[in-house]
């Protein structure tokens, strides 16, 4: 078994068998065009300035927008909240105003009269 490199040699590549060859050769001006494309891109990013408030700017933008989203958020928790209460006070008049059979006093009297503890003597 012979050992292979994972990493093939710069200018050679594996075909479709496993065995390695050679790439085509690169046109000769080649290197010179990949360093004036690096130079005018060099010189093209060198050139772009920042704008001086747009720190401020968007820090600005961001504070509005949070402001913005706490009080939409504190909106929707009060009127969450004064729906919950009136709902809650709507079913509460709901209620029947004449006493259940719970509340009668029949029932309490009845309940009373029986022997619930035993009586101490006398």
């Amino acid at each position: 078994m012979k050992h292979q490199d994972a990493t093939p040699s710069r200018g050679t590549r594996q075909d479709r068998t496993g065995r390695e060859r050679s790439e085509p050769p690169r046109p000769p001006d080649a290197e010179r065009t990949e360093r004036e494309l690096a130079d005018a891109l060099h010189a093209l990013a060198g050139g772009v300035l920042p704008d001086p408030d747009a720190y401020r700017t968007a820090r600005g933008e961001w504070l509005r927008r949070e402001r913005r989203r706490r009080l939409v958020l504190t909106v929707l928790v009060a009127v969450v909240f004064a729906l919950a209460t009136l709902i809650g006070l709507w079913v509460l008049n709901q209620a029947p105003a004449e006493p259940g059979v719970i509340f009668s006093g029949e029932g309490a009297a009845a309940a009373a009269d029986g022997p619930s503890l035993p009586q101490q003597p006398g």
